[in-house]
C-alpha cells in the first residue's frame, strides 16, 4: 500500500488513496500509526472521489476509531492533492464527515471554510475530586473547551478522563486554553482517539469560538498557538475560517 506522510503543525498523518486502502481496518491503522513498529502518525487519512464534492476525506484515528472531521488533516489532504496533481485549482471543496468544506491553497497556507459551530453551552463535569468547567461545542465533531492556567499534570490527568466522559455521548476533544490577550490564545488539545497532539485544527476553531461567545476575545482574527505552531482563526461562530501550513514529509510503501 503506497502512502504519503504529511504534517500540519506537527499533527502528522499517513495519507492513502481509497483504492489502496480498500482493505484498511482498525488493526492495520493502529500498526501503521505505531511510532516504534510502524510509520508513526496521529492518524490515517483516506482520499478518494466524493459525492457532494470532487474529493472526500475519511479520517482514521491512531486507535482505529473513525471521527467525523480533522482540520489539520484536511489541510494536509489539500496539499497532498495539489502536490500530486499540478492541474488542480487552488480553490475547491472536500467532502468530510462534517459535510463538504471549501478550501483554498495559497502561499500563506491552506484556508478551510469550517462552517458554523453549534454552541451546546457551559458544563461542569466532575473528574475525581476536580470540578471541570468548560464549554461544549460541535463543529461536526465534539469539543469541550476550558479556559485557565494548565500544568502538564492537569492536561495528562484530565484530558484522558474528559475525552471519554459519559457526559459526552460520542466522546470529546478536550481543549486546555489560556487567553494571552491581543487576540492570542495558547492551546493544548487532548484528542479522542489520538491523545495529546502537537496541534488540532478543529480544537483551535472551537476554542476561538468559545472565546468569542464568552467575551474572552473580540469576534474576528484570533491567533491560536499550539505546541506545533500557530493557526489563524477568523470569522464568527456562524462562519469560521481556519488558515495554517501543511507540508509533505516523505512517501513509502506499507508491506501489509
Amino acid at each position: 500500500m503506497r502512502f504519503a506522510k504529511y504534517q500540519g503543525l506537527g499533527n502528522d498523518f499517513v495519507i492513502v488513496t481509497a483504492e489502496a486502502a480498500s482493505a484498511l481496518d482498525g488493526d492495520t491503522v493502529r500498526r501503521i500509526c505505531d511510532r516504534r513498529f510502524g510509520v508513526g502518525a496521529d492518524g490515517v487519512l483516506v482520499v478518494g472521489p466524493g459525492d457532494a464534492a470532487p474529493w472526500r476525506m475519511t479520517v482514521h484515528n491512531a486507535d482505529g476509531s473513525i471521527p467525523e472531521m480533522c482540520g489539520n488533516g484536511l489541510r494536509c489532504v489539500v496539499r497532498y492533492l495539489r502536490d500530486h496533481d499540478p492541474t488542480l485549482p487552488s480553490a475547491f471543496a472536500v467532502e468530510t464527515g462534517a459535510g463538504p468544506l471549501p478550501v483554498r491553497d495559497a502561499s500563506k497556507g491552506v484556508t478551510v471554510q469550517m462552517g458554523s459551530i453549534s454552541d451546546l453551552g457551559a458544563r461542569t463535569i466532575r473528574v475525581g475530586e476536580r470540578l471541570c468547567t468548560g464549554r461544549a461545542l460541535d463543529l461536526g465533531n465534539p469539543h469541550f473547551v476550558m479556559f485557565g492556567r494548565w500544568s502538564d499534570a492537569d492536561v495528562h490527568r484530565l484530558g484522558p478522563a474528559l475525552s471519554v466522559h459519559p457526559d459526552f455521548e460520542a466522546g470529546a476533544n478536550v481543549s486546555f486554553a489560556e487567553v494571552e490577550g491581543d487576540g492570542r490564545i495558547a492551546l493544548r488539545v487532548w484528542e479522542r482517539g489520538a491523545g495529546l497532539t502537537l496541534a488540532c485544527g478543529t480544537g483551535a476553531c472551537a476554542t476561538a469560538a468559545a472565546a468569542w461567545i464568552e467575551g474572552r476575545a473580540e469576534v474576528g482574527p484570533v491567533r491560536v498557538t499550539l505546541p506545533g505552531g500557530a493557526l489563524r482563526i477568523d470569522g464568527e461562530p456562524s462562519a469560521i475560517e481556519m488558515t495554517g501550513d501543511a507540508q509533505a514529509v516523505f512517501e513509502g510503501v506499507w508491506r501489509r
